[in-house]
């Protein structure tokens, strides 16, 4: 579905961001996750809106994963997620007119608080 360098490049230039990364096909499919999506669960193979309890049907009710990919240009939305604004970036590769990479900038954050908040209290 996309060439090994691209895979390659993603995790050269995604690997240590301190985000969870997601490289994505138009189809939803997730073809690559960077280290701390990886460490937070997140695996290659799914379809990314498996991972939003919310979403219902194929897509994300807020996925601007279409009209990045469909204008050629990355797609900015802020959206609440828990208590945190989270700023989400769907960005469409030039060499690889239907993937793009998906990240939150304040997801780590969030979900580090997540798991505070969840963790057994002594």
């Amino acid at each position: 579905m996309t060439e090994p360098r691209i895979l390659e490049a993603f995790q050269t230039m995604w690997g240590p961001f301190p985000e969870p990364v997601m490289l994505v096909h138009r189809d939803r499919t997730v073809l690559a996750v960077n280290d701390l999506a990886r460490q937070v669960g997140i695996p290659s193979g799914i379809k990314c809106h498996t991972l939003n309890p919310l979403a219902e049907g194929k897509h994300c009710q807020h996925c601007k994963a279409n009209q990045a990919l469909n204008s050629g240009k990355t797609v900015c939305k802020e959206e609440l997620m828990g208590d945190r604004y989270i700023r989400g970036y769907w960005m469409p590769l030039t060499e690889a007119p239907d993937v793009y990479v998906h990240f939150g900038i304040g997801t780590a954050e969030a979900l580090a608080q997540n798991a505070a908040a969840c963790a057994p209290q002594c």
